[in-house]
């Protein structure tokens, strides 16, 4: 067997004097353990030549890549099955009536030209109110169990006030596959900002400093999401989040957290280079909870109202103090 991986080795060398000498190496390597009859005069010249180049080399070592991202998605919209060509064309054609209607109010917003010019101080503007019609269908509720990684479940649903009730139960036991480590998790977001067409864009939060809402929780812990998809493939998870601590009990809670708190992380790991949030590049929003070892069971969040504030009094830009390191040392 061994003799024959050594032919198989010297069928794709080529002696050079100036390239390859990784494979002479692992040649000089394979010959420390085995007996000196197994090799005949074949392979002499070879192993004592002084370097080696590869012609037609077949590589099996699987790629590992550090930085380019194949899909958005991460490869959890890999079973997902494509509609054919010929059913885009007709549900493109159905929707073809409200585009127009949505293109021809992107115009008519444009031709008035009329910005928020003045931002008062202490005055909120609502971003997602619940209260409003067809309010659900803005987001989108995702678990673990929705990828078969876990058995959490959740809802979004109008509570008995008129708010909207995320509520459900985390679970922390993840499915035995070998590849599953941890889990345990519930998360809603907004649908991506979009204009006639299908056209991508974002929130544009640029005139504001704080974020404002009104909630009533059950005494968890809950992160609060902010999504600024980039152009670029290491920008597609970024994604900036704060804790929200809640108090349960009966009583509604205000809160209000500005945007400089905010930390930065990709893929669930927060970054060494941190900074801060683009404002103008918000393309989600959104709330997750996490499950731990005895911490299982169900949660009730309860959203009445998402809103923006500008306050002049606050002139932070970012809370989180950076060092100057080296581009080996802290990555983004």
């Amino acid at each position: 067997f061994f003799r024959g991986y050594v032919d198989y080795l010297v069928s794709f060398t080529k002696i050079n004097q100036s390239e390859g000498p990784g494979a002479m190496s692992v040649l000089r390597l394979c010959t420390r353990s085995c007996s000196n009859h197994i090799f005949s005069s074949t392979y002499l010249p070879l192993l004592q030549a002084q370097s080696v180049a590869l012609a037609n080399c077949i590589h099996t070592t699987a790629i590992r890549s550090t930085f380019w991202e194949k899909e958005k998605k991460s490869g959890y919209n890999t079973k997902i099955t494509l509609p054919s060509r010929k059913e885009l064309i007709v549900e493109g054609l159905r929707e073809l009536k409200e585009e127009i209607k949505l293109w021809k109010e992107e115009m008519k917003e444009k031709l008035e030209s009329d910005p928020i010019l003045v931002y008062r101080p202490g005055e909120v503007d609502v971003v997602f109110n619940f209260k409003e019609d067809n309010a659900l269908d803005r987001w989108v509720v995702t678990t673990d169990a929705d990828h078969r990684e876990g058995k959490s479940i959740a809802k979004l649903e109008l509570s008995a006030a008129g708010a909207g009730l995320f509520h459900g139960s985390v679970n922390s036991e993840h499915v035995k596959d070998g590849v599953i480590k941890r889990t345990g998790y519930a998360n809603i977001r907004t649908k991506r900002v979009r204009r006639s067409f299908k056209r991508e864009s974002a929130f544009d939060w640029t005139q504001y400093n704080t974020l404002v809402m009104k909630i009533r929780g059950d005494g968890r812990n809950y992160l609060i999401n902010l999504h600024t998809e980039g152009y670029f493939d290491l920008q597609w998870n970024d994604v900036y989040h704060f804790v929200l601590f809640t108090r349960g009990g009966p009583h509604w809670q205000m809160v209000k957290i500005p945007f400089s708190k905010f930390f930065l992380s990709s893929k669930g790991r927060i970054q060494d280079r941190q900074g801060p949030i683009r404002l103008d590049r918000v393309t989600h929003f959104g709330f997750s909870v996490g499950a731990k070892k005895h911490m299982d069971g169900p949660f009730r969040l309860e959203i009445e109202y998402v809103g923006l504030e500008f306050d002049p009094n606050h002139n932070e830009e970012f809370a989180y103090e950076m060092y100057k390191t080296d581009k080996y040392i802290a990555a983004t």
